[in-house]
């Protein structure tokens, strides 16, 4: 029997996290809403969710996407495969999201928001990104901040985007 949440395995691979220790849970609990929210046939799915330093990312960022800097996420769809998938079939793989804790740190903190608001928030865009969303052009953005915002807001975030839009 499966859920309607993803199983989503959080893999810490720098000691800079241990002064979050809530970071894990913060990811769990935006992943399911994102779930939710974006009505994701993702029960049957996994992903895996890698919490970096901005060293790690920016070695990511770098032999991915070609720009040699660190950056805050990254997120690695994976290839779905072709046909109709049995019982016997392994769990459907969604991809794989890699976030930086000195860069979500620093913006956190300029942006003066609370470490686990934008962790989740990277970690909602991290994941609608898993599941075909995009912000390559102005509509796909502004598609993908609508359903951030709303996601956010189920979790008691505030819009992540309000300040720059009063700034237009």
């Amino acid at each position: 029997m499966s859920s309607a949440f993803p199983a989503t395995e959080v893999l810490v691979t720098a000691d800079c996290w241990q002064t979050e220790p809530d970071a894990e849970a913060v990811i769990h609990r935006a992943i399911e809403a994102a779930a939710e929210i974006a009505e994701a046939d993702v029960g049957d799915a996994e992903l895996a969710v890698m919490l970096t330093d901005d060293s790690g990312i920016r070695t990511l960022n770098s032999n991915w996407r070609g720009i040699d800097k660190p950056t805050n996420v990254l997120s690695f769809p994976a290839l779905q495969p072709k046909g109709a998938q049995g019982p016997d079939d392994a769990p459907r793989m969604l991809g794989d999201i890699a976030i930086a804790y000195e860069t979500t740190r620093k913006e956190a903190d300029e942006e003066q928001k609370p470490f686990d608001h934008h962790l989740s928030h990277l970690a909602v865009h991290g994941f609608l990104h898993l599941i075909g969303y995009d912000h390559e052009n102005d509509d796909d953005a502004e598609q993908m901040e609508n359903i951030e915002r709303e996601i956010l807001a189920q979790l008691g975030i505030p819009d992540p985007y309000a300040d720059r839009e009063r700034m237009d």
